[in-house]
């Protein structure tokens, strides 16, 4: 950290000097713009940009596996990269489908341009109209219907439903990438942050949230690959089932109404009943373990599983939860 004097010149302007070095690294220099961004207390100073476009490049030629071309290309759009250069000798067909598979599934990313040698892609969507409030809200909303379904077509042995799930769980990554994408870029540029229209600390919330909702349509995902293994479920254990989905929807949907709320006593007393909620959750998995262990081994491992998923939800509900806390918290 370094101090300077604020100075008065011309009898009612303030002034105070740049370190040199920090001008020097970011090619500040006499008659240079630069940009103040006001947050509460704080006072932000970045250099302005003619274009404020990242470019990024990646030697893509050790990368043949289909899982390690998928991954790079989300790490550089996460990382926040607007132009993404992905480079070797020659790209296979294999890679250019897996590029083009891997930016279908990014909100913004298209191909730009193809070569031998390299193809290019760029971020279409500017800041400020990536909403991360739309894209949690999206992802409650798919998330926890997708636990709901998934969990019916357990119980009626239901396998297109069940599919339909499995389908819809790429639709709540896209939106995961997305807010994730956005948190970061408002970590490294004020702007954004001003673009977006919220405090860097409430995308922060956002975004621990947001994976919070991605988990749970994981384990949405790993109920209904379940649900396919096993046939139509009846009787108590299917009564339990219901019961036990219910109560575990319940804790993350008033956890998220909790982290939305703009009234901070509305959101404290929301986001306490989620956290209490938990408990009895766990009171009814008890109960359905009990119920599934008079099923045959096999069932009873599938739907032991089921169980673990269901209670997860409520923890990462449970995490929610804390995240709404935190934000209706008195700022220090």
């Amino acid at each position: 950290m370094e101090t300077r004097k604020v100075q008065v010149t011309g009898g009612s302007t303030y002034t105070v000097s740049l370190p040199k070095e920090w001008a020097t690294e970011n090619d500040v220099s006499a008659g240079s713009i630069v940009e103040f961004h006001d947050e509460a207390d704080l006072l932000l100073l970045s250099p302005q940009r003619d274009d404020d476009h990242v470019e990024g490049t990646l030697d893509i030629s050790g990368l043949d596996e289909e899982h390690e071309l998928t991954r790079a290309v989300m790490t550089m759009y996460v990382s926040g990269f607007d132009v993404i250069r992905l480079e070797t000798t020659r790209i296979t067909p294999t890679q250019r489908r897996v590029i083009r598979d891997a930016t279908q599934g990014l909100v913004g990313l298209e191909v730009i341009e193809e070569t031998a040698d390299h193809v290019v892609l760029q971020d279409l969507l500017d800041s400020s109209e990536l909403s991360v409030h739309n894209a949690i809200t999206r992802m409650r909303l798919v998330a926890l219907t997708m636990l709901d379904d998934a969990v019916e077509a357990l119980i009626e042995d239901d396998d297109e439903l069940a599919n339909d799930v499995i389908q819809r769980d790429d639709d709540v990554d896209r939106l995961w990438y997305m807010v994730s994408r956005v948190f970061r870029t408002v970590l490294r540029n004020p702007t954004a942050a001003n673009e977006i229209g919220f405090p860097r600390e409430t995308v922060f919330d956002y975004q621990s949230s947001a994976r919070q909702l991605e988990r749970i349509a994981d384990h949405a995902t790993k109920i209904a690959n379940l649900a396919l293994e096993l046939d139509e479920i009846t009787g108590e254990t299917a009564s339990l089932l219901r019961e036990l989905r219910e109560e575990a929807v319940y804790v993350p949907e008033t956890a998220m109404d909790a982290l939305l709320a703009e009234d901070s006593d509305e959101a404290v007393e929301l986001a306490n009943e989620a956290r209490r909620s938990i408990r009895d959750l766990d009171d009814t998995a008890r109960e359905v373990d009990k119920e599934v262990r008079e099923s045959d081994p096999q069932s009873a491992q599938v739907l032991g599983l089921v169980v673990d998923s269901l209670s997860r939800t409520a923890d990462y509900g449970g995490n929610i939860a804390e995240s709404a806390l935190q934000q209706a918290a008195p700022s220090p």
